[in-house]
This record gives structure tokens, sequence and C-alpha cells, in this order.
């Protein structure tokens, strides 16, 4: 460590404002001083770099890392470039009086990581210098790290990375997964350690995407052959669909599927100045031709944003959004099945742009086999799965179903959220996902979706439950009588809806597969969840919070839940005429008006089931909705003479005690003016 110099306020330990300790011989009257951008040059920051075991400077501006006051060092470095530390440097003969606070030298030096033994500057083997150089282990080590490695280097985006076995142990460095992902270096994370499994990274020497979703999204830059390199953006109109195509090969992407300007943010100068000319076969986008002439202005807003596919795929199924899951890093492979989800499953889902994630099981092969592991706490955060993998080999792989054309999003779980529909043009490229308006949409609809999603019965169907939405919304009706097996299976209208209200898409929360079998109640037995087929659940890590949020191997589960719970709160809506009653009487509802009774529980209560019972003079009726987010929503398509009576929660599954009677009154409109409210029963009149 160097006793001497340091860089402060900087991104990590080697960037920073420069300060510098006095060689005074009384240890207790030295202080750490600022150094003047004007007693400074290239040859001085050469020696900082190396002081401090960094690579070779690449930034040196004044008031970089901010503006300082005094103390300011007095003297002028005088450095050969080639001295082990600055203070062994000569200086001037004369102090320095003044000096602005906004010369303060601001040094970046890069970060002392390289690729040796590869094709280029840009691909081999990784190793990194703290004291020694030493390879990095390739344990918990994903594309995700790798791109942190690939930015240090000023090379473009992570390509690939695999492992490379030596013959015997090494020393090597180990990476700090949450340090990296916190956005420190990689100098600044590591571990000391032996392993005999290193990494090898490949990263894109001249393009990159930057400030996009995923390695595979964001605003094109293209790094100039020059001696004198730097990045630029590439202007809209210089670029067409064959340029993308190679942009996206060469970062080891799938085929493009969005190009547009300022997609992923404006940009100023620099832009890069000739148009590429691409056939769409180049591996490499600099390998294309590119026009003569410059070009002189773009708009910041013209900067290319570009989106390709994630190298994801299902093979051997009965569709592209079903089969065998497969990734692309540098070379395809199955994944391991070893701590597998169904969460893990609507990321690959979301990457193959299929739907909801349906159900997936583990499919066995006769031997073991190289596989990619997905690691757990990087696929959590948002990343792309070819982000997350990890070498390894597995007999066990996964295979999965997605919905081919319908999803839910924005929701709590995988069976709620705004209903999106994919439109089923031929085209592939062309499909887009649209919203649903609720005028077009009804139970038998809601009970085909939630069926093709693999989730148990409706339970709520109400506009902009979770979230309004802006266009593309679908255009027609659809007409399912509730048996079919996929919603683009129904019969649709043949006029198309011109417009839908933002608050009117389709929000919609389905009932868990989840049940209790052979006990003494519906809410007490042995835990069963479907997941393509009935199982029971494995005791092993098995918690009453676990039991509480299922009330919403060898060894099963048999659980019992609680009946002796507080009252709920009761809501009663009218879509003709927007009533809302959160009070424990009786409501109007108007003739063929779709209404809806709402009951909801303390939060504490995430689980269980409501049951209501509907009373009249010569029938009774019941209805159970499992809670879902501590709520059910009972909906009712068209109140009809039938519905009348009282309706309450007999001997309930999640409450106990609490009688609600509501009764309907079904009038026509005008004669509803002249209804008035009573306690708890109402007249009916037709």
């Amino acid at each position: 460590m160097a006793d001497s110099v340091r860089l402060v306020n900087g991104t990590s330990l080697c960037s920073g404002r420069l300060e510098v300790k006095s060689n005074q011989s009384n240890q207790s009257n030295q202080w750490w001083s600022s150094v003047c951008e004007d007693d400074f040059d290239q040859q001085d920051a050469e020696v900082v770099c190396r002081e401090l075991s960094c690579g070779a400077p690449s930034v040196l501006q004044g008031a970089l890392y901010g503006e300082v006051e005094a103390p300011m060092w007095t003297k002028e470095f005088q450095c050969g470039g080639h001295e082990s530390a600055l203070l062994d440097c000569r200086s001037s003969g004369s102090d320095r009086n003044t000096c602005s606070p906004n010369k303060a030298v601001g040094l970046t030096c890069s970060e002392p990581v390289r690729l040796v033994g590869g094709d280029s500057r840009c691909a081999g083997t990784l190793e990194v210098k703290r004291g020694d150089w030493r390879p990095v282990d390739d344990s918990d080590w994903t594309l995700k790290k790798a791109a942190v490695a690939c930015r240090e280097l000023d090379c473009g985006s992570a390509v690939s990375n695999r492992r490379r076995k030596e013959s015997s142990w090494r020393p090597v460095w180990r990476i700090n997964f949450d340090c990296v992902h916190s956005g420190s270096a990689l100098r600044d994370c590591l571990t000391l350690g032996s392993s005999y499994s290193i990494v090898d990274l490949t990263c894109s020497d001249s393009v990159r995407l930057v400030d996009g979703t995923s390695l595979c999204s964001g605003r094109l830059e293209v790094k100039s052959n020059q001696s004198n390199q730097w990045w630029s953006s590439v202007c809209e109109d210089d670029f067409d669909q064959q340029d993308a195509e190679v942009v996206c090969r060469e970062l080891g992407c799938g085929a493009p599927s969005v190009l547009q300007g300022a997609l992923y943010g404006e940009v100023e100068a620099p832009m890069w100045t000739k148009e590429f000319q691409c056939g769409g076969h180049e591996s490499a986008l600099l390998d294309c031709r590119s026009s003569g002439s410059d070009r002189n202005t773009c708009s910041p807003n013209k900067a290319v944003g570009l989106t390709c596919s994630e190298p994801v795929r299902l093979v051997g199924g009965d569709s592209r959004c079903a089969g065998t899951l497969e990734v692309k890093l540098g070379d395809w492979r199955p994944v391991d099945y070893s701590d597998w989800t169904l969460k893990k499953a609507a990321v690959a889902c979301r990457d193959l742009d299929c739907g909801s994630a349906v159900y997936n099981r583990r499919r066995e092969e006769s031997s073991w086999r190289p596989v990619w592991r997905i690691n757990s706490r990087c696929d959590h955060s948002g990343s792309a799965l070819r982000e997350c993998l990890t070498s390894g080999s597995s007999p066990y792989i996964v295979d999965l179903t997605c919905s081919d054309s319908v999803r839910l999003v924005n929701g709590t779980s995988l069976c709620s959220g705004r209903l999106e529909v994919k439109s089923n043009q031929s085209n592939q490229s062309n499909q887009w996902w649209s919203s649903v308006c609720e005028d077009d949409f009804d139970q038998q609809d809601v009970e085909v979706v939630c069926r093709e999603l693999g989730c148990g019965a409706p339970s709520v169907l109400q506009g902009a439950l979770y979230g309004e939405v802006e266009a593309p919304m679908w255009t027609k009706e659809f007409q399912c009588g509730g048996h079919e097996s996929a919603l683009l299976d129904c019969r649709s209208s043949g006029s198309d809806r011109n417009t839908c209200s933002p608050n009117k898409a389709v929000g919609l929360t389905c009932s868990e597969p989840v049940r209790l079998v052979g006990g003494d109640s519906r809410c007490a037995g042995t835990l069963e969840v479907k997941r393509g087929d009935w199982r029971p659940v494995d005791d092993s890590d098995w918690t009453l919070k676990t039991a509480a949020f299922a009330c919403s191997s060898s060894t099963i589960v048999d659980l019992t839940c609680s009946d002796l719970l507080l009252q709920p709160i009761i809501t009663v809506s009218s879509s003709m005429y927007g009533v809302s009653e959160a009070q424990q009487q009786g409501a109007p509802v108007l003739r063929r008006s779709t209404f809806t009774i709402c009951c909801s529980i303390q939060p504490q209560y995430p689980g269980g089931s409501f049951q209501l019972t509907s009373t009249s003079s010569n029938s009774a009726h019941n209805y159970t909705h499992p809670a879902v987010n501590h709520s059910a929503h009972f909906l009712f398509p068209a109140a009809e003479p039938a519905h009348q009576g009282s309706y309450s929660y007999p001997t309930p599954l999640i409450i106990k005690a609490i009688v609600l009677p509501l009764a309907l009154l079904l009038v026509n409109v005008a004669l509803y003016f002249y209804c008035k409210l009573q306690a708890h029963w109402f007249l009916l009149k037709t």
C-alpha cells in the first residue's frame, strides 16, 4: 500500500482527487495536500498509478473529483515516469503561492485487469493484479460479473465466459458477488484463494450496448480504431436492420427485435461520422463497408437504441414456448434443474417473449452432461437468464412450458396481473402484446385464461386493478364458452373496438392451484400444489410462516388452518352506477349489472378462503374463493331475480361469526330512484 499518495472521492481505488502526504521528519506534523494541475503532467500520473498498483493513467483533469481549498502542495513534480513513488521524483526549487480550487488534480488510472493468451486484448484468461497478477476463480462467476471486467478493460460488452481447468491447484482471486453488484471495481472485491478452475473471458472489441436492461439491449456505442480511441454513439439514420443483425451476432445475442432512436437515452457528441453498409453476414460491425463521406450533424434523440433477443430457446416441445430449456453462452447447453423454481421459469419465458410460466418438470438424462446453472442472487435482481449462468454438469435438466399468447403482468404472483394477449400474426417479428378492454371480457373468458395459465378459478376481474395502460389495445371482443383450453381458441367478434379508456384494461386474479386433501374440512389435510399435476409438498425447511402462506421426498405436510379470525371488511360494487358500500348492510344493484362482493381480512392472515352463502325463500347457494393478498372478490356477471336474498358468511374458513345481509334490488333504472334503502333487506321489483 502506498504511504504517501492517495486518490479520494473517486469511484474506485484507482480514481479520485490526488492527495500527497508531506514527508516532514516530524510524524505528528504531517498532513495530506492536494496537488495543483499546473504542476502535474502525464509522467507524474504514470508514477502515481504505478505506486497505487493500478494500470496506466487514462484521465487527468482538474476538479474531476471535486474542488478543494488549502492545503495545496507547493512544489512542481518533475518525474521521468520510471520512478516507483511520486516522492522519489525531483521537484522544482521554488514554491507555488496560489492555485485555484478547480485546479486540484483529478486522476483516473485504468484498473489492473488483463486478459492473457487470447486472440486479442479483449479475450483470454482473466487476471487481476493486487500485489501480484493472479487468475480469477470460476466459482460463482457469471456474465454479469464479466461485464464489470470488460468495462474495466475498456473493451465492449461481455460476450461469453467459460471454465478452464488447470492441471493443479494454484493461487487465485475470488470475486465477492455482492461487492461487484454494488458498483465496485473488480479489484476492490477480491479475496484470496486457490483453485484449479479459472475464468476464460471474451469481450467484444469495438461495439457495446450501454444503459440497457440487459447485456443484449442499450444505446449502441462503437470504438474508433484510431490510435486515439474513444466510444461514439451511432446516428439512427446511418443504421439499418442488416447492421443491427451484425451487432447482435457480435455480442453473442439473438436476432434484433427493436431498433429505435433514443430508446435508451439521448446523447451528445461524440457521434460516429460514417454510415455503416453491412450485408448482415459479417461477424463484426467494423468489418462492414462504410460510406465515404462523413456526417456532420445528428440530433441527440437520433442515437441508435437496440434490443437484441436473448439467446434462449425451448427445444423438442409442441411449440416454441414449450420444451427443454437451453441457453447460449459460447455454446448451447441445457439448464440444470437444481434449485429451479417457477419464478426462474418466469424469467426464461420473458426472455423467450412467450407468456407466463405455466409449469416445469425435471427430465433425467442417461448420463451427466455439461449444463448451465442459474445463480439465484443474480436472476432475482431482474437480470436476463444468460447473465446469471455458471458452468456445471448434471443428469437433471429443465423441461418448461410457457403460455404462447397470454400473460399477466405487474401482478403480485404468476396468477395475477394485467392481462396481455399476443397477436397471432403470421409474421413472428411483427407480433406484439396488447392489453384487453374490460368491456370485451366476461367470466367465461376469465375461466379460459386462468386454465391456460395453470392457475385456479378466477377470483377478481376489475379494470385497472394492476395499473392503467395506453395503447396497444386488443381490438375484438372474446366470446368464449368457458371450456376452451386457450383464449385464442375462442370465437371473437367481427367488428373492431376503436377506443377503450386506459382504466378499463382487464386486471385479473386467478386463485392459486393449492388444496388440502384427506382432512376433516377443506382447510385441513395434506397440502398439495398443482404445477402440471397435483403433488404433495415436502416437509423439508417447512415453517409456520410457510404454512400461513399456503392457507392464502418422503415427509409430507399435514396442515390445519385456524378459523378463529377477526371480522372482515365488506364492500359491494356495481358496474352500472358505481355503488361502493363498506358497510354491513344491504346495497341496491341494478338488473343485469355486474356486481362484486369484496371481503378482506387483516394482512397478518395471508392465506385461507372466504365462503359466501346466499339464501332466499326457496334456495341456497355457496360460493368459495381462496384469499389472495388477504382478500377475495366474488364476481357476479349479471344480476337477475335469482340473485335476490341474504348473503352471509356462515362458519367460515377464514372468518368467524360475521354476517353480511345483502339484498339485491333488481329494478329498471327509472324505478331505482323511487326505492328507499332499508337496513338489511330490499323489496324485489322487476
